[in-house]
């Protein structure tokens, strides 16, 4: 991988409390129209406030921190010294949206002391992005504050100046798999989603949300909040003040301890971010979130590849097939014994089946999930530490030769560990697991952790789970295994500094249209995703769905939206790995849209956001790294529209052949969603389509040079 030589310009004026020479506490960006203020008042309380041309987005917002058995520090402050500084680079992605990424920000350090004794020390640091900014607090070495640290909560506020439009999920400790809901700001109520009947854990302690949560404001100011490098720390949800437009961090907590963040002085926190444009487009495009984290400290991560995938995954979510051996194909009654019911997934034979289909169709992996023993006790127990063996397969599944059949055809084993939420078993197991990866030349798992965690009391967005989560991506680094977590912890831009954290679920994913019983994901869920969780990083949607409504499985359930918005989602939905999640026979009855999926790549060189309206639509185009070929993709929530779209993204003096997949004239989520037409047009740079979507529908257009 290629990395930019970094050009640095320290601009450092330090100044002492007792000097007569003004201090400075105010930075903006480079483009000037992002401002940061930083005082204290008379209590000595820090505070800062945020303005965006020229318009104050976030007033006067306090910041500390309460412990245990110590001094709060929340005031009692003076600032001792400050520095200012200038910082632009450009770095590679080694996989990824795009190609180069600018990391260009002025930075404001705080130094703040204490005025009587035992005047204990804390930095604050900001850096103003032409994007938005990140700050974090830094408790630097000193004789005044040693050893262990236990902070019961952090005091970071965000005073919004406006009852803005918010699109939010509740600030759960265990899941992320809400429903997005939007309303103003001053209308949040998470606690009236405390009891959710089609999630395994969920615990809402506080009228809270997670983050990221996305707002727009009267005049299109568009914000959003979230966290950065989130190591060692505790995840932070975000308390709603209804009445003062307040949000304030409530840190994610342990029923076995009576703080929620052990620290060992010296040491920093995640950064706390806001994403600030004027458009929803730039919320998308903006790189603030992996800037803010280090750079990639695993060097050369060539061994894994981005790829699509097939898998032994939907057909047990439509209860096809099962995880278990012998378990019965409803899942409602358990036969814990040596033969199998007929009803298992991940046979030999169903294995090379997808195999042989991915070789045919330029897809190049596939999951095998339910391989391994343990299934029959993995849900529904108790204690369920020691009951999933990652190395041992079910008798109906032979892994020499799935591999050896895979390596023949060209076709990568994905392997899959789900935990059960039993963390001590998985982490005693880990290297025995990576090391049978590694024997069979795979380097990607999906990673799973269903249920209440293990052991009892933690919660997954903790500091307990934060930890674990970021020392299993470290140890399979030791193996060249990449993760693709499932019920993870929040992406904060860790994959730059760790580029084998490929991919996440961390949101109501697709497999909640097989079974939920609240009618699955609405049109309008992923034009919210793609302003919200999306901004975090990378998302395993799983889509490319064709038999839309599955009656023969299951006549309550559907996907909810047309054929052609599934092809459009390779695009929209970002990941490195993007599965192709049906069927094998729903692919082979459909063998033109199918040509989308062939085709469409996985790894960009660059990324471009047409246009969009948070939980609206939204219109994404990419350019592939190795080919140059272009692939565009737009998706809409339940009301039809019609969508311009401008190839002046193309390259001058190029015609294009563009192959296009939109919604059929009659074409509706519910009442018509297989009904797509396919053309084909000459496109060039000052080329520009009127597209039409249906309810719940989209588009896909794969542009490739004549």
């Amino acid at each position: 991988m290629k990395i930019y030589l970094s050009v640095l310009v320290m601009a450092i004026a330090f100044f002492s409390c007792n000097s007569e020479k003004k201090q400075t506490t105010k930075i903006e960006s480079p483009n000037e129209k992002v401002h940061v203020d930083f005082n204290i008042n008379s209590e000595g309380r820090p505070y800062y406030l945020v303005k965006f041309n020229n318009k104050t987005v976030v007033d006067t917002s306090y910041l500390g921190f309460e412990f245990k058995d110590i001094r709060a520090f929340h005031e009692n402050f003076i600032i001792k010294n400050t520095s200012t500084s200038t910082f632009n680079e450009t770095w590679q992605m080694p996989w990824g949206e795009q190609l180069d990424v600018v990391n260009n920000y002025n930075e404001l350090k705080i130094e703040l002391q204490e005025k009587t004794s035992p005047e204990r020390l804390l930095n604050i640091v900001f850096k103003a992005y032409d994007d938005g900014i990140g700050f974090r607090y830094e408790f630097p070495e000193q004789d005044q504050l040693k050893g262990d640290i236990f902070i019961t909560e952090e005091h970071t506020e965000f005073n919004l100046t406006e009852d803005c439009k918010t699109f939010w999920i509740p600030g759960d400790w265990d899941i992320y798999e809400h429903l997005y809901n939007t309303t103003k700001l001053s209308e949040i109520d998470a606690l009236k989603l405390a009891n959710h009947k089609n999630l395994a854990q969920t615990y809402i302690p506080e009228n809270a949300v997670n983050t990221p949560v996305t707002m727009v404001g009267s005049d299109g100011t568009h914000l959003s909040f979230h966290e950065a490098a989130l190591v060692d720390y505790s995840g932070m949800t975000l308390k709603v003040d209804t009445e003062n437009l307040n949000l304030k961090s409530n840190l994610v907590g342990s029923e076995n301890t009576d703080y929620k963040v052990k620290r060992t002085m010296p040491f920093h926190t995640p950064w706390r971010t806001i994403q600030i444009t004027d458009n929803a487009p730039d919320l998308i495009e903006s790189n603030l979130i992996v800037n803010l984290n280090e750079p990639n400290k695993l060097g050369d991560v060539s061994w894994f590849k981005p790829m699509k995938y097939t898998g032994i995954w939907w057909e047990m979510h439509l209860g096809k097939s099962s995880w278990d051996y012998g378990m019965t194909q409803d899942m409602s009654t358990w036969t814990d014994g040596g033969q199998s019911n007929g009803t298992h997934g991940a046979t030999t034979e169903n294995v090379k089946n997808f195999i042989d289909f991915s070789a045919k169709n330029n897809i190049g992996g596939v999951l095998v999930e339910g391989w391994n023993i343990g299934w029959e006790h993995w849900i529904g127990f108790e204690d369920r530490e020691g009951v999933f063996d990652f190395v041992t397969t079910y008798p109906d599944y032979d892994i020499d030769e799935v591999v050896r059949y895979g390596k023949e055809k060209g076709v990568d084993i994905i392997m899959h560990h789900e935990t059960s939420a039993a963390t001590e078993t998985y982490t005693k197991q880990q290297d025995t697991a990576f090391a049978l990866m590694q024997k069979y030349g795979m380097h990607t798992v999906k990673t799973g952790y269903v249920g209440k965690i293990l052991p009892k009391g933690e919660y997954h967005h903790g500091q307990y789970m934060v930890n674990h989560y970021n020392n299993t991506v470290e140890k399979a680094a030791k193996y060249e295994v990449a993760i693709n977590a499932h019920e993870p912890i929040k992406a904060t831009g860790l994959r730059r500094t760790y580029p084998n954290t490929i991919s996440r679920e961390g949101l109501r994913g697709q497999e909640f249209n097989a079974w939920a019983t609240d009618g699955g994901n609405p049109p309008e869920h992923l034009p919210i995703v793609a302003f919200t969780r999306m901004l975090s990083g990378p998302i395993d949607f799983t889509p490319g769905i064709f038999n839309i409504k599955f009656d023969e499985y299951k006549t309550d359930n559907q996907v909810n939206t047309t054929i052609a918005q599934q092809l459009a989602l390779y695009v929209v939905i970002y990941s490195p790995v993007q599965m192709a999640a049906d069927l094998v026979e729903h692919y082979e009855a459909n063998p033109e849209p199918l040509q989308f999926i062939k085709d469409v790549g996985v790894d960009w060189e660059t990324t471009k956001v047409l246009n969009g309206e948070v939980g609206d639509y939204v219109t994404i185009a990419r350019k592939e790294r190795e080919t140059g070929d272009w692939f565009v993709g737009g998706i809409t929530d339940e009301n039809s529209r019609i969508l311009d779209v401008n190839f002046e993204f193309l390259e001058d003096r190029e015609i294009y052949e563009a192959k296009i997949y939109k919604d059929g004239e009659n074409a509706h989520w519910n009442d018509n969603p297989l009904d797509i037409t396919i053309e084909t047009v000459e496109i060039d740079k000052g080329s520009n389509l009127k597209i039409e979507l249906a309810e719940g529908g989209g588009f896909a257009i794969s542009l490739k040079k004549k």
